[in-house]
Parts: C-alpha cells; sequence; structure tokens
C-alpha cells in the first residue's frame, strides 16, 4: 500500500547515526511510497554506527548547505549518540530542523535524535519519549517524557530504541500520511 505516494522526506544524519535506525525506516517509507532523500553536512558519503563499532558508508544524497526544507513533507532523524550531538551545534543543521518544528510538517525522531530537536526549541510542551538517558534533557527543555515505544504528539513521532522500531516505523507512517499538524493537545499511543 502506498500511502506517502507523492511524498518527498528528508532523512537527516552525520557520521556516526545509528545505521538500522536510518536503514529499516528508510525501507518502511520507500515501501510505502515515499520518495526519501539522504541529508547530511558529510561530503558525498556519511559513516553509520552499528551497535558497538563502525558501520556500512551510505551516499549523501543532498548535501546539508544545499537542501531546502521546503521541499520535503516530512523529516526522519535517526539517532545514535554521535549523531544528533554533532547535528545540535551544527547552525545549518538546527535550522534546517527548526523549519519542520516551526511549519507544522511531521518529524520522526528516534533514540537520542530529540537532542537535536532541544536544540530547535521544539519541545517545549511536548509529550515524548527516546533513550532513556535523554529524559532529564527533554524535561529542561520543556517536554513532558513517558517511557512507551512510541510516542505522537500532533505530528511529533518519538521512539527509545532500535527495539521499538516496528511501532516507531507505523507511526511514522501514519502521522507522514496526515501531513502537516496543528500544535494542539498530545496524544500517546502504546
Amino acid at each position: 500500500m502506498e500511502t506517502l505516494k507523492g511524498k518527498r522526506v528528508a532523512i537527516l544524519v552525520a557520521e556516526g547515526f545509528e545505521e538500522v535506525e536510518m536503514v529499516e525506516p528508510r525501507k518502511a517509507l520507500e515501501e510505502a511510497g515515499a520518495e526519501t532523500d539522504l541529508i547530511s553536512p558529510e561530503e558525498k558519503k556519511v559513516r553509520s554506527w552499528a551497535e558497538t563499532d563502525w558501520g556500512k558508508k551510505y551516499s549523501v544524497d543532498v548535501h546539508l548547505d544545499d537542501a531546502n526544507p521546503d521541499q520535503y513533507d516530512a523529516l526522519l532523524l535517526p539517532g545514535g549518540v554521535m549523531n544528533p550531538d554533532k547535528l545540535r551545534i551544527n547552525d545549518r543543521a538546527v535550522s534546517f530542523v527548526r523549519h519542520f518544528v516551526d511549519s507544522g510538517k511531521p518529524i520522526a525522531a528516534i533514540c537520542h535524535a530529540p537532542w537535536t530537536l532541544i536544540e530547535t526549541g521544539g519541545v517545549r510542551g511536548r509529550t515524548m519519549t527516546s533513550y532513556w538517558s535523554l529524559r532529564t534533557d527533554l524535561r529542561n527543555a520543556g517536554a513532558h517524557w513517558v517511557d512507551r515505544e512510541v510516542v505522537t504528539d500532533q505530528g511529533l513521532v518519538t521512539s527509545r530504541s532500535p527495539n521499538d522500531l516496528p511501532a516507531f516505523n507505523t507511526k511514522m507512517i501514519e502521522e507522514f500520511a496526515e501531513g502537516v499538524h496543528e500544535r494542539g493537545a498530545a496524544r500517546a499511543a502504546d
């Protein structure tokens, strides 16, 4: 079923993104009919992290400096510790992500990826989950952190870890299909 036919999804990563948190959601998005672009501040190739060591290198479709957020319907933020730590100190990356937050376009962020969202100022008042070590960071940024496999809050989809990928992918596709969301009352999915 191609519920995302005609949708274009940005996947923003830096060196050290958690491989499975990009590969599996990207596959799900493309199977649902979406067109995806791997966007990175890295030139040509970006290295993943595969649990305990460096993973594969992936071709960058669009360099971050050339990426226009207006051309995308949704944003996927994979986790990994190094990846969001690098993105959150990159002004261009924060600006790119802030566009999605401000416009109400759906965002899916897993594991450590909410670190980048914190930098945008876009988590205040949102119900979210993440890898457990980010709970204090999210609470300090004004989010309501909960421990669930997947949480949706007006187009923002978050999950804790690769173990949550099946639920994360399902909710991500559902929210991306709905399109732009107005900020309002939060809802959590079990």
